[in-house]
């Protein structure tokens, strides 16, 4: 099975693109390689500039270990350095809202609490391009709403954004590019204009 082919896509900054399919239809494998978790079997992917992806956060969490030294692993796969680390790690527990837990072991965290660790860390980095599955859901409604400011704001200040969604009235309003794939190939790319026009024709 091949997960993509006839991939041909070139991003400047000020783009925001938006990958649009079903599900299977090789979003999700696409963002992985230009993030750089995959590497391609042909072709060359091409990225300049610094990168934070927020796709299948829950890599490289370690269950023994606490939120604390979770924290410290997922910012070290992020590859921010360790003095930097080391300067964000009261804003990222601060935001995080999980106060004494974060000495605790990860496996004693609940679902919520998993995911506002996650989303606190991948959210600290000041990133080039953006790379998004999808917008996180993150613990309780009141995080969820503090949780879209700053993603909104990482949005806004970074160069490059690529975002996989199902959400056709997202995909209009955040990008101002779409690509729409089907088993892994893509069958539109242009301005989010042309794409609203071929869904919705006259």
């Amino acid at each position: 099975i091949r997960a993509l082919s006839n991939i041909s896509l070139n991003l400047r900054e000020g783009d925001r693109l938006a990958l649009v399919g079903h599900n299977g239809s090789g979003k999700t494998s696409l963002l992985k390689v230009l993030a750089g978790i995959y590497e391609p079997t042909a072709g060359v992917v091409d990225v300049r500039g610094r990168i934070s992806s927020m796709i299948s956060m829950s890599i490289g969490l370690d269950a023994e270990a606490s939120g604390l030294q979770n924290i410290r692993n997922l910012a070290m796969m992020q590859m921010m350095p360790d003095r930097e680390i080391k300067r964000r790690l009261p804003d990222i527990v601060e935001f995080s809202e999980l106060g004494a837990f974060v000495h605790m072991p990860f496996k004693t965290y609940s679902a919520g609490m998993m995911a506002r660790l996650t989303f606190s860390v991948a959210t600290q980095m000041d990133a080039d391009i953006l790379i998004m599955d999808e917008w996180i859901s993150a613990g309780d409604a009141e995080f969820q709403k503090k949780a879209a400011a700053r993603l909104t704001s990482m949005v806004d200040k970074a160069k490059i954004v690529v975002i996989a969604t199902h959400d056709l009235k997202l995909a209009a309003t955040v990008s101002n590019r779409v690509m729409t794939m089907e088993a892994g190939v893509p069958t539109f790319l242009g301005t989010t204009a042309e794409w609203v026009e071929r869904s919705n024709p006259a």
